[in-house]
């Protein structure tokens, strides 16, 4: 009798896991999981990697430049220092697999929490989330930034939160805490408290209600954002890290020459998902019978125009502003009678229905893992084909003379590959160089006024660039310069005289 119980019990909890609108659920989280598992493919990897494994093996943290011969011993504002000894730690443990599978647990949770906070859950708010997913998918990867974006999606879930569960708030101190050890990116909290504190001010303004509730909500925004301002001082660098995210905001030379803080270009079908993204949130506050809060509103205003500046900060807004379209288009399908869909699989599913959902998690389970093992166990080809790996083998092998000059791109590779055997020219850390080093290495690379600058500066001998380089092109002709080795990534060439 007492197994017939247990198994029927154990059948009720199989058919409550196997829900249909459950099963729907686990398969976004892993669709998401899966979507993030990439290989490591990001520049700068590289130089964390090497920086956390310096940091654990002397036992102490980096705050002058070791890696380049042009910056060397100058102070660095190494704020990424806890996330570069999570990496080093989880490769020392895991490897590259490891990296993936990590950092593909990191970005799905940050989306999960999107969809969390969407209206229309389970169906609406999936679509409205994997639309958001796409948009931002082109600034996933093996990178502290990601830290950044889930305690962003965190902070959010936590302002909504407190709106019934006041206390939830002051998780925000301990998160910033940790927040500002992990990233630079830290000010996207701080920003989203600040705003939801404007957006609620306006709230009261323009809806009048119970002074007294308004006032404490208020009261404890301000708090927060007080203490959380207060807290980033605890870090190595002191109150350095108060101005250091904005001087990177403010560079020139960062904006004109790398990629990720350019506008993001609408001819590129690859930002049609955040293009159509704005347009549909157009139409959804011409067309929904719904209006976004003050709040809300307040937080498109800051994250629009900054996504329109610099791709860099899309993944900020699809944080904001996937949870709006999913409230605008919840309200106007309401309106049009669909409410049936959204309500669609709340009844107790069938045994056939539970079997068929049962097969479906299966599949797309199994489905996920091939995935993740086909990324891991072709690493090596994504290291050789986004990195001089050839290259930088052939440096270690012959030791061709330094001082060397390399690409911007390679010199985080470098870092992990062949130092302390050369140090590098210059790498991904541009705020350590300065805008008027890179303006110079530009004109360099371009052969632009005053190119030579680098070379009576420092005595290049050897040059490491890609090969469609201008200044490679140039010097192949120069008989004081010999090619010594070329390949599709990158060509080697030393001065003879």
């Amino acid at each position: 009798m007492a197994g017939a119980t247990i198994a029927l019990a154990s059948i009720a909890t199989m058919t409550t896991l196997l829900h249909t609108r459950r099963v729907f659920v686990f398969i976004l989280a892993l669709g998401l999981f899966t979507m993030a598992a990439r290989g490591v493919a990001d520049p700068d990897v590289w130089w964390h990697l090497r920086t956390g494994q310096m940091m654990l093996q002397n036992h102490s943290l980096l705050h002058t430049d070791p890696y380049s011969f042009t910056r060397f011993e100058q102070p660095w504002v190494n704020h990424e220092w806890l996330s570069e000894i999570l990496i080093f730690s989880l490769y020392r443990v895991c490897g590259f697999s490891g990296l993936i599978v990590g950092f593909a647990v990191v970005i799905a949770a940050t989306q999960l929490l999107v969809f969390m906070r969407c209206p229309g859950r389970p169906y609406l708010a999936a679509l409205m989330t994997l639309w958001g997913a796409v948009a931002s998918a082109p600034s996933w990867g093996v990178r502290p930034q990601m830290f950044s974006l889930l305690l962003g999606s965190i902070y959010l879930a936590l302002l909504e939160a407190a709106d019934t569960r006041p206390h939830l708030l002051w998780w925000t101190a301990p998160l910033m805490l940790l927040w500002v050890n992990l990233h630079a990116g830290y000010p996207i909290g701080l920003a989203f408290l600040a705003l939801v504190l404007l957006g609620e001010a306006l709230e009261v303004a323009v809806r009048p209600g119970p002074w007294t509730q308004s006032a404490g909500r208020l009261k404890n925004l301000a708090l927060a954002f007080a203490v959380c301002l207060a807290l980033v001082a605890v870090n190595p660098n002191g109150l350095r890290i108060y101005s250091y995210p904005f001087e990177t905001l403010r560079s020139p030379a960062m904006q004109k020459f790398i990629q990720e803080w350019f506008s993001p270009d609408f001819h590129d079908p690859m930002y049609l998902p955040l293009l159509l993204m704005l347009l549909a949130l157009i139409a959804g506050l011409a067309f929904s019978p719904r209006r976004p809060r003050p709040r809300d509103l307040v937080l498109l205003l800051a994250t629009v125009p900054a996504a329109l500046r610099s791709m860099r900060h899309i993944p900020i807004l699809v944080l904001v502003l996937v949870p709006v379209l999913a409230g605008l288009a919840e309200a106007w399908l309401r309106q049009r009678g669909a409410g049936r869909f959204l309500q669609a699989g709340q009844s107790r599913p069938s045994q056939r229905i539970v079997v068929t959902n049962a097969l479906v998690l299966a599949s797309v389970v199994a489905f996920a893992l091939l995935r993740v093992r086909q990324v891991t166990t072709r690493q090596g080809e994504t290291e050789a084909r986004h990195f001089p790996q050839a290259a930088a083998a052939f440096l270690s092998r012959e030791r061709p003379p330094g001082p060397i000059l390399n690409h911007y791109s390679f010199g985080g590779y470098f870092i992990w590959k062949l130092y302390p055997q050369y140090r590098v020219f210059t790498d991904g850390r541009a705020d350590v160089y300065g805008d008027e080093f890179m303006n110079d290495f530009a004109a360099s690379y371009y052969l632009r006024d005053d190119w030579d600058i680098p070379f009576k500066r420092w005595g290049i001998r050897t040059l490491v660039l890609p090969p469609d380089a201008p200044l490679i092109t140039a010097f192949r002709t120069r008989p004081e310069w010999k090619q010594i080795y070329a390949d599709s990534e990158a060509v080697i060439l030393t001065r003879c005289q």
